[in-house]
């Protein structure tokens, strides 16, 4: 497995839509390969989720999950995330209103901006076995999910922030931002 080069903000690759995955590429070799060497890319660089545009493969594939032993205290998601592999993923958004949470990205690194995003939503993909599956998401998960199949649709955060007022480096982040959501 390999530590794979993660494209920044700016890479056309980021602003690109991926192509699907057919689903008789799903067990080659090459997709195998990508999605380990994408899920050990995503645990060096403490992340939730890594989309294959963000390691310059425009592929409708994305890795997410959140290891216990990567959960830090500075973080927000206190929460463990099974790793999931989505091949091709389709999400239907649930009607409730959106709500705003803290997101950031590998591609952008050392931002935060307050994110709306539907709070549950249906997923239906390939997993990387080839399987089809089905199921619904909501808290942690379902950000992420959307987070990623955003990138695959050539979109970053930013565009789906309706001001950027709370947009922030990490550090202003923890001084000034992080302490009211520990109040709650």
């Amino acid at each position: 497995m390999s530590i794979l080069k993660v494209a920044r903000m700016g890479h056309p690759i980021l602003r690109a839509r991926a192509l699907p995955v057919t689903p008789s590429e799903i067990s080659s070799p090459s997709i195998q390969r990508l999605i380990d060497d994408m899920v050990e890319t995503m645990h060096e660089y403490a992340g939730i989720g890594l989309a294959a545009p963000q390691v310059h493969v425009g592929l409708r594939l994305f890795v997410a999950g959140l290891r216990l032993e990567d959960v830090v205290p500075e973080r927000d998601d206190r929460q463990e995330m099974p790793l999931i592999v989505l091949i091709n993923p389709e999400l239907t958004l649930s009607t409730e209103p959106a709500e705003a949470a803290w997101e950031g990205c590998l591609s952008i690194p050392d931002i935060r901006g307050l994110v709306p995003r539907a709070p549950q939503i249906l997923v239906r993909a390939y997993d990387r076995l080839g399987r089809r599956v089905e199921f619904s998401s909501k808290g942690l998960p379902s950000r992420v999910i959307q987070h990623e199949t955003d990138h695959l649709d050539g979109r970053l955060f930013f565009d789906r922030m309706p001001t950027f007022d709370s947009l922030t480096y990490m550090d202003e982040y923890h001084r000034y931002w992080r302490k009211d959501e520990d109040a709650e």
